[in-house]
């Protein structure tokens, strides 16, 4: 039985996630670096920010928790990556994987993270704008890099609620 919610937040787009997902579903929700309440091997939910389609967090959850679903929060559109995440992550396939649009915001990040963002915004920025016939998907993107911008809605999490609903229904 899935007892917790626990996740690592960089921005703060994770750790709202973190809060709705504990809100619908009636369980505790802590930061992974805070769970000392919570006792090794419970069943829980992991959430983490993706970077390089690693999710944040994730390795070190599942050697002390049994992970019940792992949901990342990156740049992209909900849902997209899932793939990626799954073998970056080595994510067995009996665990749930799902991705959420978070945001961006290269003034909420720090040290090595904003120096390697810095850089991604300068070289992605310019090869999408330069690029004429942009998806919707490249547009919002580029938005995001150049102005900063957050996506976090309960719509995102439409596919992990439904799954909890029939895991615990």
């Amino acid at each position: 039985m899935i007892s917790a919610i626990l996740y690592t937040s960089n921005t703060g787009t994770t750790a709202k996630y973190a809060r709705i997902l504990g809100e619908k579903t009636g369980l505790p929700v802590y930061p992974l670096d805070k769970a000392q309440a919570v006792a090794a091997d419970t069943e829980i939910i992991y959430l983490g920010w993706i970077m390089a389609s690693g999710v944040q967090g994730y390795k070190k959850a599942s050697k002390r928790y049994r992970v019940r679903a792992v949901c990342g929060v990156c740049m992209g559109a909900t849902g997209s990556q899932i793939a990626e995440v799954r073998q970056k992550n080595s994510v067995p396939e009996s665990i749930p994987v799902f991705t959420m649009q978070g945001g961006f915001d290269i003034n909420k990040l720090h040290g090595v993270y904003k120096a390697m963002m810095s850089v991604m915004v300068k070289t992605t920025g310019k090869s999408l704008s330069a690029k004429p016939d942009r998806t919707p998907d490249e547009n919002d993107t580029l938005e995001m890099m150049l102005h900063g911008a957050e996506r976090v809605s309960e719509e995102n999490l439409k596919a992990v609620l439904d799954w909890y609903a029939g895991v615990n229904g």
